[in-house]
C-alpha cells in the first residue's frame, strides 16, 4: 500500500528540508520511495510543494487531487489552498503560523480568517504551535523540525531511527537544536 505526504509552505521555511530528511529516512526503512518538489516563487516568498510518496512499490512521485494521506502545512493558507489534495479521510498537520504575502503586506488584499477552522470542519486536523516551539528553543528557524517531529508521531513509523538520519543529513552547526525540535514536535501531538 502506498502513502502520499505532501508538505506545503513559503519559501524558505524548510518544506524540502524535511521532504529530504523524510525521504532518507523512508529509504533506509527498505520502502520504495519518490519525492518530487515545487519551487515557485520560492526566493520570493511564494509558495512551495514537496510531495513524498512510499510503499512497496511506487511508480509516481505525483499526488493528484483527493490522493494524500496527510498534508503538513508549514502556514495556515497554505493548509487551504491545498487542502483539494487531501483525502476525505486524510490527516491535515498545520503549523498555527501565518505569513502575509506581499499582497496583504501591502494592503492591497486581508488574510483570510478562519484557515484553520475551515480545514478541522471538514479534515481531521492536528494544530501545531511549532512557531512558538521554536522561540522557546532558541531558534524560530526550526519550526520545520518542530513539525517533521510531529509528522514522524502521526506516521508511526518509530522503527526509524530519524535522529540518526537528522545527524546525517543536517549540518552539524544546526543538529542540536534541531533534534531538541524533533523531541519537541514529538511531543506536541
Amino acid at each position: 500500500m502506498t502513502k502520499s505526504i505532501l508538505l506545503v509552505g513559503v519559501g524558505g521555511q524548510g518544506a524540502i528540508l524535511v521532504s529530504k530528511i523524510l525521504t532518507e529516512g523512508l529509504v533506509r526503512a527498505g520502502f520504495d520511495v519518490k519525492m518530487s518538489e515545487v519551487h515557485g516563487m520560492a526566493q520570493r516568498g511564494g509558495s512551495v510543494s514537496t510531495q513524498v510518496r512510499y510503499g512497496d512499490k511506487v511508480y509516481s512521485p505525483i499526488i493528484g487531487e483527493g490522493a494524500a494521506d496527510i498534508l503538513v502545512a508549514f502556514e495556515r493558507m497554505e493548509a487551504v489552498r491545498y487542502a483539494s489534495y487531501l483525502k476525505p479521510d486524510g490527516i491535515a498537520l498545520i503549523s498555527d503560523k501565518e505569513i502575509m504575502p506581499m499582497s496583504v503586506a501591502s494592503g492591497s488584499a486581508e488574510y483570510p480568517a478562519g484557515c484553520l477552522e475551515a480545514m478541522q470542519e471538514k479534515f481531521s486536523t492536528v494544530v501545531v504551535e511549532a512557531d512558538r516551539i521554536s522561540r522557546e528553543i532558541g531558534n524560530s528557524r526550526c519550526q520545520n523540525i518542530v513539525l517533521f517531529g510531529t509528522l514522524t508521531r502521526v506516521l508511526k513509523l518509530d522503527q526509524i531511527d530519524w535522529e540518526l538520519v537528522m545527524k546525517e543529513v543536517l549540518p552539524i552547526k544546526i543538529l542540536e537544536v534541531n533534534l531538541e525540535a524533533f523531541k519537541r514536535g514529538r511531543e506536541a501531538v
